[in-house]
């Protein structure tokens, strides 16, 4: 096992993080320290960061996302304008759909996109089906921008990241898989192909092929609570706090289900 340093706060602000979830999850990694940890999605990093194993296979759809983290194992510093300003954060924006569009300069798309995750409205990562990058200003009073993510470089050096469909990853027998994939809900444009009730049932089927430990959370939505019944996973359901609302006020808890498989 990775040795244990001071836990770090994930680098983004992410829309249906789990940070609240890891304490759960340790208990179950605890008995698996020296598997490689497995994320088909994931995400803002808060599963892995919190866990920290030596070694991780970190996939994501977005491409952009796993750009930022391939630029932090590089040591990753801004030198862009860091501006909590309307006109600015719109102006960078356009640059960044135009660099990520083309690919280039995978350097400064990082920077952009970590400018746009924190300056942008409540966390979210929302993509168009043209691949453009559409999340509105934020409007926040005052934003403590980080320049440089030196002190993730130890932690993430012997870590993987790629940027696949789930399907793709090249799985040993015995990984520890963790899948935390979009809701089953109306708003899944997280990424430019979105995840469709097709999908979901695509990573069931992958998942329980696997002979290694297996856990997913997902929105405990009937529909998903039978699709994992259906495949012998054993279920609980939690708590989770909604992190997404316009007002604060109404950001009420929600059931997730956590499914278990080979535990």
């Amino acid at each position: 096992m990775a040795e244990q340093i001071m836990p770090l706060r994930p680098p983004l602000k992410w829309a249906g993080g789990k940070r609240w979830l890891v304490p759960k999850l340790q208990k179950i990694w605890a008995k698996h320290p020296n598997l490689r940890l497995v994320e088909p999605f994931c995400g803002g990093l808060s599963v892995a960061l919190g866990l920290q194993p030596k070694t991780a296979l970190l996939n994501d759809v977005n491409s952009a996302l796993v750009n930022f983290y391939q630029q932090i194992q590089q040591g990753l510093q801004l030198d862009i304008a860091l501006e909590n300003e309307e006109s600015a954060y719109y102006q960078q924006r356009k640059l960044f759909n135009t660099l990520n569009q083309k690919n280039v300069e995978h350097h400064t798309i990082a920077q952009l996109f970590y400018y746009l995750n924190r300056t942008g409205y409540n966390g979210l990562c929302r993509f168009n089906q043209s691949g453009g990058y559409n999340v509105p200003f934020g409007r926040y009073k005052k934003i403590n921008y980080q320049k440089d993510f030196l002190n993730y470089q130890t932690l993430l050096s012997d870590w993987e990241f790629v940027s696949n469909d789930f399907t793709k990853l090249k799985l040993r027998t015995d990984d520890f898989i963790y899948a935390d994939p979009p809701y089953d809900v109306p708003f899944r444009q997280y990424s430019q192909q979105g995840f469709n009730w097709d999908d979901q049932e695509r990573l069931v089927h992958w998942l329980v092929k696997h002979s290694g430990p297996v856990i997913l959370s997902n929105q405990a939505t009937a529909k998903i609570r039978e699709l994992y019944q259906d495949f012998g996973f054993k279920l609980k359901i939690l708590d989770a706090p909604r992190r997404i609302s316009c007002k604060v006020s109404s950001r009420k808890a929600v059931k997730e289900v956590i499914a278990t498989r080979g535990i």
